[in-house]
């Protein structure tokens, strides 16, 4: 997939250059927090890239926690795990892996349990077969588990006039807003969480997997 060779090209600045700081990561914060973490949670993160969505799992988790990273980038994943090194999280399993033919049942579990959460951020609108990737995350998940997608739009409203330099940070990115994964979270999942940031530009959808 070219994506995934574009951001092999920048892993080792990607938290330099993403805009990361000013802007991406409030949808990050948004949709842990919405995420209801418990101490001792299993978590899987898709799409998870150089790590960013691991300190703060961590501080909702505890070292009784457990993550699971998955990203298709081998040099991601490789920043990633430098970063799990460098703050001594030994609870963290990272896994080069395409989220899209990964079967659920290949992923590395504690004691064979499900998830009790999954999140994707800034990821399925890369994939062009992002709902085998969904699919994935729900197949992971115990149901009453948490699911999160937080992925990007084009500024609506007072931020429209914004829209040239979103779609360009779309277009750096290799993202397609017009994919708009986000919106399974509404039409699948219960006690739906919506946050919609920078006028629309980052879009953060949290709900909870039915019983079946």
């Amino acid at each position: 997939m070219r994506f995934v060779g574009a951001y092999t090209a920048v892993a080792r600045w990607y938290d330099l250059v993403s805009l990361e700081r000013p802007v991406y990561r409030s949808g990050r914060v948004w949709a842990i927090e919405a995420m209801r973490l418990s101490p001792g949670d299993r978590v899987l993160d898709v799409g998870c890239g150089t790590g960013l969505n691991l300190a703060p799992i961590q501080a909702r988790i505890g070292p009784g926690g457990v993550v699971v990273g998955v990203d298709s980038s081998a040099d991601m994943v490789a920043q990633a795990r430098r970063r799990t090194e460098r703050n001594g999280w030994s609870n963290v399993c990272l896994v080069t892996a395409d989220a899209t033919t990964v079967p659920a049942s290949d992923l590395p579990r504690s004691s064979g349990q499900p998830f009790d959460a999954a999140l994707a951020t800034y990821a399925l609108s890369l994939m062009p077969q992002w709902r085998s990737a969904w699919s994935l995350m729900c197949e992971s998940v115990r149901p009453g588990g948490r699911l999160a997608v937080v992925d990007l739009g084009l500024p609506t409203g007072l931020g429209a006039p914004t829209r040239p330099l979103a779609r360009l940070a779309c277009a750096l990115g290799r993202s397609r807003p017009e994919r708009a994964p986000w919106r399974v979270v509404e039409q699948g999942l219960g006690d739906v969480h919506r946050q919609d940031l920078w006028a629309g530009h980052v879009l953060v959808r949290v709900g909870t997997l039915r019983g079946e």
